[in-house]
C-alpha cells in the first residue's frame, strides 16, 4: 500500500512472475491455449479475507465463462499485489479504496463516495478499473485486551496516545510504514509507544493474548476480534478513511473479455461486515479451505449452483 517491505513478498512475487511467465504469450498479454477460450491470472495479498474475496472472483467467472482461471495467491502485501497487476503478471484482484488513494496514490480520502469516485479516477487513468463494491468497509482500527482497557480506562484513540509510552505494538509489517497506518497515527494523535513490532497477521493476535504485545491492528471484518475478545478503540478524530471492496482489473483484460464486467459486478452489495467475518472465522478458527468456503457462501446466495 506505499513503500513497503518486501522481504518473502518479493521473492514470492518474483516467483510468481517465473510461473506466469511460462503462461503468457509473447506481447505479455495472457493468450488463448488450446481450445481454451482464453485464460486470465486472479492474484491476492497475504491474508485471509482477501484470499476468499479471490476465491469468490474465481470461482464465479469459471461458473459463467469458458475462460481458464489461474490462481496466483498469497503474493504478499499490498505493495507486491499492485506491481504485479502492473506488470500483467496478474489482471485481476480484490483491492480496497482507502489503500489505493491513501497509499498507492498518497491522496486525501473523503467519504465512502467521495473515496470511491476518486479511486475511479485514479485507477482509470492507469488502464485499471475498479469495479462495484462487494457492499464490506474494512477500514483499519486498533485493538486491546479486555484487562489493558480496563486498567487504563481505554475507549478511544485519544485515550490510547496518553499511554502509549508505555506500551509495546505489534502490528503488521507494511502498518509500520504506512502513511495511512503508524507513521499518520503518530502525527494525527501523538502517540509514540515504547516498542514497536511487525509481524504477520495471524502472530498479531497470538502476540497480544499472551502478553507480548499490548495494541495491535485489526480489521473491521477480522474473525480474531470475536475469537481473542479484543476491545475495538474508537477512532475519535477519524484517521483512518474507508476500505470499500471491490475488484481491481486491467482495462486491457476488460477490453479482451468485455463480459467480466457483468459477471464480477453481480458481486455488488452481496456481502456484509459480519458476514466476511464469519467466513474469515470459518477459515482462521474452523480451518476450513479459502476456497471451500468462498464457493458455499457463492451457492448458499445463489450466484452459483452447488
Amino acid at each position: 500500500m506505499k513503500k513497503f517491505r518486501f522481504g518473502t513478498g518479493m521473492a514470492l512475487l518474483l516467483a510468481a512472475s517465473l510461473i506466469l511467465g511460462a503462461c503468457s504469450n509473447g506481447s505479455g498479454e495472457s493468450g488463448a491455449s488450446g481450445d481454451s477460450a482464453g485464460e486470465i491470472t486472479i492474484g491476492s495479498k497475504n491474508f485471509t479475507e482477501n484470499v476468499v474475496l479471490a476465491h469468490m472472483i474465481a470461482l464465479l467467472i469459471e461458473d459463467r465463462t469458458d475462460i481458464t482461471v489461474k490462481r496466483q495467491l498469497n503474493l504478499g502485501g499490498s505493495n507486491v499485489v499492485w506491481t504485479a497487476l502492473e506488470n500483467n503478471e496478474i489482471q485481476l484482484y480484490p483491492e480496497y479504496t482507502g489503500t489505493i488513494v491513501a497509499s498507492y496514490y498518497q491522496e486525501e480520502t473523503g467519504t465512502a463516495e467521495e473515496t470511491l469516485n476518486k479511486t475511479r479516477e485514479l485507477v482509470e487513468a492507469d488502464g485499471l478499473k475498479f469495479l462495484e463494491p462487494y457492499g464490506i468497509n474494512n477500514t483499519y482500527t486498533l485493538a486491546v485486551t479486555q484487562e489493558t482497557a480496563k486498567e487504563h480506562n481505554l475507549k478511544t484513540f485519544s485515550d490510547l496516545a496518553k499511554v502509549s509510552e508505555d506500551m509495546v505494538l505489534g502490528v503488521e509489517f507494511e502498518f509500520l510504514d504506512r502513511d495511512d497506518g503508524y507513521p499518520g497515527i503518530q502525527e494525527l494523535y501523538g502517540m509514540n509507544f515504547k516498542e514497536s513490532k511487525g509481524m504477520d497477521h495471524g502472530i498479531m493476535y497470538r502476540s497480544i493474548e499472551a502478553g507480548e504485545t499490548d495494541v495491535t491492528n485489526a480489521y473491521a471484518t477480522d474473525a480474531q476480534i470475536k475469537v481473542h475478545n479484543l476491545v475495538i478503540l474508537e477512532d475519535d478524530k477519524e484517521f483512518f478513511p474507508p476500505y470499500d471492496a471491490s475488484t481491481l482489473i486491467r482495462q486491457d483484460t476488460l477490453e479482451q473479455y468485455p463480459e467480466l464486467e457483468g459477471i464480477l459486478n453481480e458481486l455488488e452489495g452481496f456481502l456484509t461486515e459480519e458476514e466476511m467475518q464469519n467466513l474469515n472465522a470459518q477459515v482462521d478458527v474452523d480451518a476450513m479451505l479459502e476456497e471451500d468456503v468462498a464457493r458455499d457462501f457463492l451457492i448458499e446466495k445463489g450466484l452459483i449452483e452447488g
